[in-house]
């Protein structure tokens, strides 16, 4: 039976009065300040709890916890399975949906610690679509090993699905999580989610292999331009000039007009600065400090423009293999 006449800061405060002092305390320590102060003020305006409610309140949190563990233990489906056994499937229905809303689990969050051969060796008889739906989802370094390692002709195909993605419905979702339940012995249910499938694929792309990366783009550069263009542009940004070297700065420095750098660095963050000032002379420095100086307020638009030329240079020196970043935690020649 689950009581509905109280709210959720209702029972909470209802479940930890009958915990006693000793053990809400311990739960206090791991709430935030607001939430202290909320349910602090919910109890003290607690005036009377009837024994079915107090019954009710611990038997909902106990239903709850035990379903949190059989979803750690199983997943989703598993603990539906198991509680529909002890409770009915009405009441399992009711906690698993009540459970889930509040945890927020990601689209196969299971396949996260699934073992990537065995991952693989599911996905490379996928429709493409099928597979970069699942790369959505994953963590960058988990999607990069996966498609590092399908065939030449399908990454470039996969990539540019992630990429085009944006919103995917749950009825798609769930049916391609039943697949993998069979497979993989579990299961995740989600509603409707939304996927920066551009941002996706660019974490993936710089954490694969440079040729993986070279065979991908390159593809997408015959088969969709723009796409492929957009995709460069995030992979190396203005800001992300701070995991070059002091010769690979130097280097890129000598192709650079002294005007755009003067104005891509007007309002660069500080890192950028410093590590631009500290790789030419002091003589240089100042003078690109008078040069930021004289030119006064800039356009952001005119800021944005210099700052892509640095950039195209950047990938320019990337391609030909003449200077050296930080890519992924790893040091890359590129």
């Amino acid at each position: 039976m689950r009581f509905t006449g109280l709210s959720g800061r209702q029972k909470a405060a209802a479940l930890l009065i009958a915990l006693g002092t000793e053990v809400s305390a311990q739960v206090f320590k791991h709430l935030s300040e607001e939430e202290i102060e909320i349910l602090t003020l919910e109890i003290a305006n607690t005036r009377r709890i009837t024994p079915e409610e107090r019954q009710t309140v611990l038997e909902e949190f106990y239903q709850m916890a035990l379903a949190r563990d059989y979803i750690s233990q199983g997943g989703i489906e598993y603990a539906r399975d198991v509680l529909t056994k002890a409770l009915g499937d009405d009441k399992a229905i009711d906690v698993i949906n009540r459970l889930t809303a509040s945890l927020q689990v990601r689209p196969f969050e299971f396949v996260r610690k699934a073992d990537p051969t065995q991952l693989l060796n599911y996905l490379q008889s996928e429709h493409p679509q099928t597979i970069a739906l699942i790369l959505s989802f994953l963590p960058p370094e988990q999607g990069a090993v996966i498609i590092s390692s399908l065939p030449p002709e399908v990454q470039s195909d996969i990539a540019k699905r992630i990429a085009s993605m944006e919103r995917t419905s749950p009825e798609t979702i769930r049916e391609i999580e039943k697949v993998l339940e069979k497979k993989l012995s579990t299961l995740v249910g989600q509603d409707f989610t939304a996927i920066d499938g551009l941002e996706t694929v660019v974490q993936i792309l710089t954490r694969v292999d440079r040729g993986t990366e070279r065979t991908i783009l390159e593809s997408l550069e015959m088969q969709s331009p723009e796409l492929a263009e957009e995709i460069k542009k995030r992979m190396f940004t203005f800001d992300d000039i701070v995991l070059l070297d002091t010769r690979a700065i130097q280097r890129v420095l000598r192709e650079v007009d002294n005007k755009d750098l003067a104005l891509a660095l007007k309002v660069a963050n500080e890192n950028v600065r410093q590590i631009i000032f500290d790789s030419v002379s002091k003589r240089f420095a100042e003078m690109l400090q008078e040069d930021m100086e004289y030119m006064g307020p800039v356009r952001l638009r005119d800021v944005e423009e210099a700052q892509q030329k640095i950039v195209a240079i950047i990938r320019r020196l990337e391609e030909a293999n003449e200077i050296v970043y930080s890519r992924g935690g790893d040091q890359v020649i590129v």
